[in-house]
Order: structure tokens, then sequence, then C-alpha cells
């Protein structure tokens, strides 16, 4: 098969939760541009509604749509509403998360809040989105966790700033991500379709100039993530161009951990 429709998405209908945040944007207009049907999903509904309208603006096939991930019903309704409109779905990005938790010391109602949505919601939501895309003739998923959910954190990155340490709960359930990925790829077996994970390193978002210079001083490539280091990524695995990658969890951190 020809390179260009390896890597073409033109007739896939993908859905990408969380996809009006940081990396979600990336994401989102990296599939859109291999050619995409985009439906972004998020609580806030204004949020993401805003988002596909740039998107569409631009020329991009963006479609916005609301799930609260900790709530099965709303998960039912987002699977019902894609099934009304667009008869399918190929791929899932599985990218929403969020973050009660904001250091070590928050009170355990955070955690338990936490694990809600982060741990049985991001199961119920790929259960449910895994039977439409095997309803569908099979496709991928693709979960986004992240370099914390692999490693212990490297608390000097945090030397002369203000930002405190990071939530214990973030570490728990990315790594708890990473091998439901795997235990899926095997469910799946013989269902056409693959499971992969991407564990992104820290995006570039302003942070405090003394955190991105002790981070950057141990990336070999010297600089953290920028808006279009995922893109590739994500194309690949969402296309044919990875039809043979499955059950895998990709380290994208531009050599931190190597």
């Amino acid at each position: 098969m020809n390179i260009n429709k390896l890597f073409s998405l033109k007739g896939k209908t993908i859905l990408v939760s969380g996809g009006a945040g940081l990396y979600g944007k990336c994401i989102v207009e990296g599939l859109a541009e291999a050619g995409g049907t985009i439906i972004i999903a998020s609580r806030n509904l204004a949020k993401v509604v805003e988002t596909a309208n740039q998107f569409r603006n631009q020329g991009y096939d963006i479609y916005a749509m609301q799930v609260d991930q900790g709530d099965h019903t709303s998960v039912l309704n987002l699977k019902a509403e894609i099934i009304k409109q667009f008869g399918r779905l190929d791929v899932f990005i599985n990218n929403a998360v969020a973050r009660p938790m904001k250091g070590y010391n928050e009170p355990i109602e955070h955690f338990a809040e936490s694990m809600h949505i982060n741990a049985t919601g991001s199961m119920d939501i790929l259960r449910e989105m895994c039977g439409l895309i095997e309803d569908s003739g099979g496709g991928s998923v693709i979960n986004i966790a992240s370099m914390m959910g692999m490693h212990g954190p490297d608390l000097s990155n945090y030397d002369g700033t203000d930002m405190g340490w990071p939530p214990p709960d973030y570490f728990f359930h990315r790594a708890g991500l990473i091998n439901l990925t795997r235990y899926l790829a095997k469910i799946f077996a013989g269902k056409n379709i693959r499971v992969n994970c991407v564990s992104p390193g820290g995006l570039f978002n302003y942070q405090p100039k003394q955190f991105v210079e002790n981070y950057c001083k141990k990336v070999p490539v010297g600089r953290m993530a920028n808006t279009d280091d995922i893109k590739g990524l994500m194309v690949l695995l969402a296309s044919e161009a990875g039809a043979y990658i499955n059950g895998q969890n990709i380290l994208m951190d531009g050599g931190m951990h190597a």
C-alpha cells in the first residue's frame, strides 16, 4: 500500500475524549490533518464546542459532544449519540483525565474522586467504546497515559520553584492505564481491535522558568514537548501504518529516561 494511503485517516470516525485540553488539541489537530472525522468530548460542552468551531473554521471535520466520564449514563448517552450521528466508531483516543489532587497531602477523598473518574470511569468508557468499535468492524484504541505512570517523580525538577510535589493519584492511575492497555489488547485478540498506549513527557505550557530549566537539562533533545510532537505518533497508531503495533506503551519523553 502507498505510504500516503497507509497514514490516511480519511473515512475514519474518531473520538477524542478531553479533546479541548493541552495535549487533546494537539491530538485532534494531527488526526484532522490526516483526514479523519473527529468527535471531541468532555464534561465542559461549551469548551469543546468552542474548540470544534475553531478547527471547523480551518476546514477540518470536527464535532463536539458532551460526556462525564464519571457518570455511566453519560457514557451510554455519548455512545448512543455517536451511533445516531455517525453510525460507527473506528478509533477512540482515551485522553480525558481529572486532576482533583494537587499534592501529596490532599484529603483522601480527593484520591477517591480521582479513582472514580480516572480508573473506574476510564474502564467504563473504554469498554463501551471498544464495543462500538467492535460492532463497526474493528479499529484502534489509544490510551494516553504519562511517563509519570512509568517512573517515580524526579523531585529535583521542582527545585527553586513553589510548585510543590506532584500528586500521587496521577502516578497511580496512569500506571494502571498502561497495564490495562496490555490486558485489552489480549482480550480483543482476533477481533481486529488494536489497543496501544502513549506515555508523553511534559508539554511546554509556560511553566515557571526554573522548572523548565531543571527539566530540560535532563532531556537529550534539550526541551520539553511541543504541540507537534505527539501528532505523528497518534496518526501512526490510528492508521493502517500502525496495523502491526498492538499492546504497546510508547514513551515519548525526548530521551529523558533513555
